[in-house]
């Protein structure tokens, strides 16, 4: 029976690469001592081009080698890995460099201490400023305070932030921002923990195991990625003592315990204080100002002071609003007509749609306003802009 070309080739290749095919006394190959001239001359010929795939092969190897693991790059591997960068066509090269993405998918392999960790602060600011609408203030705090937490290379304490402001202003889309440029996969990284009040904890009968469950993901969170995110949805819904228990995470220490938090970001959000933000932004336009001339100072005192003496949740009673254990309460304005048209813009292009400026304005006209006597403040934000868009679609 005739063996098929593939399989004849690789008779061949065996051959050549045979310990008694190769004569390491004198260099010769099996083709070389038994084989007719011709034979001869075609065994050299394949064996020379066998010789260039593997020396190929080890400049390619190389390659990627030095591009995955940079700090295991010796001088030998460098010198290969740059003469096939310059013998390599701009495609060629291309491929080597998504092969080395590739692998960099299933295994850690940059420069940095934990490849799981990107902390993208550009990108977080531009973020901020061209999709974030209307809080010039969110933009503000959370840009300079995640900025500045993570520039000190041994924090006292982790940092703290409050999120506060009505459904649809933006909380949850800042978190998701700042999930995505800190950590390689977003709120799907191992580093980053998200509870929903209801959803985690809903029972009060079971708050006991709640604390147990919850103390321990967050030291095991800790340990796995010292620069942990934990996000608390619904904040003023949490069970009473639950929050008091994570309490020891977030205080200020000197010395190294078993397990140090101090590199980790905890980010409450919560509806609560939203009427009372509102009303500053409400008197300021009335008094004919600008919105964004307000300031912290502004907003903030009031806003604490409305969530210390809320009967509507538990989180302005804990001890961790009480003990100052939170950083900034950070106030996401009401957002305006205009800024309703720039969410759904974004969410035309987020889709890659064509829109119009009437298409936007029949849009924001889809939300209801507040108060009656202005009708100033979308009631619901921007939130289901993205569905309300489908309306237009052809």
């Amino acid at each position: 029976m005739r063996p098929r070309a593939p399989a004849l080739a690789l008779c061949l290749f065996l051959l050549l690469l045979l310990p008694g095919a190769a004569g390491e006394d004198r260099g010769e190959t099996w083709w070389d001592r038994t084989g007719s001239p011709a034979a001869r001359k075609v065994g050299r010929s394949l064996k020379n081009q066998v010789k260039a795939v593997a020396a190929l092969s080890k400049k390619s190897w190389a390659y990627v080698s030095c591009h995955v693991w940079p700090q295991d790059c010796d001088e030998e591997k460098k010198a290969a890995s740059k003469s096939l960068g310059w013998t390599l066509p701009l495609l060629g090269q291309q491929y080597m460099d998504i092969l080395s993405n590739w692998f960099c998918h299933f295994k850690e392999c940059c420069d940095r201490d934990d490849c799981r960790i990107t902390n993208n602060i550009t990108g977080l600011e531009i973020d901020l400023s061209t999709r974030l609408h209307g809080q010039h203030l969110a933009q503000e705090v959370v840009l300079k305070s995640v900025k500045g937490f993570l520039s000190v290379p041994q924090p006292e304490k982790p940092l703290v932030l409050s999120f506060h402001g009505w459904s649809g202003t933006g909380k949850n889309f800042v978190t998701r921002m700042l999930a995505d440029h800190l950590y390689r996969d977003g709120l799907e990284s191992e580093c980053v923990q998200v509870f929903i009040s209801m959803l985690h904890f809903p029972h009060l009968k079971y708050v006991d195991m709640y604390k147990e469950k919850l103390m321990k993901q967050v030291s095991d969170t800790v340990q796995r990625c010292g620069q942990a995110l934990f996000v608390f949805d619904e904040a003023e819904k949490l069970p009473p003592s639950l929050l008091d228990t994570i309490k020891p995470f977030l205080d200020h220490y000197d010395t190294i315990r078993e397990v140090d938090y101090r590199r980790a970001t905890f980010l409450f959000l919560s509806n609560l204080g939203g009427n009372t933000i509102n009303e500053v932004v409400l008197s300021w336009i009335r008094a004919g100002r600008s919105r964004e001339a307000i300031t912290m100072e502004d907003v903030e005192p009031r806003l604490r002071a409305e969530i210390l003496k809320s009967t509507d949740g538990n989180f302005g009673h804990s001890r961790l609003v009480k003990e100052n254990m939170v950083d900034f309460f950070v106030p996401f304005l009401p957002l305006e007509y205009h800024h309703v048209k720039l969410c759904a813009r974004d969410a035309f292009l987020g889709r890659d749609l064509e829109y119009t400026e009437e298409a936007l304005d029949k849009v924001a006209k889809m939300m209801v306003y507040v108060p009656k006597e202005e009708k100033l403040f979308s009631a619901q934000g921007c939130k289901s802009i993205s569905q309300r868009i489908n309306l237009f679609l052809p």
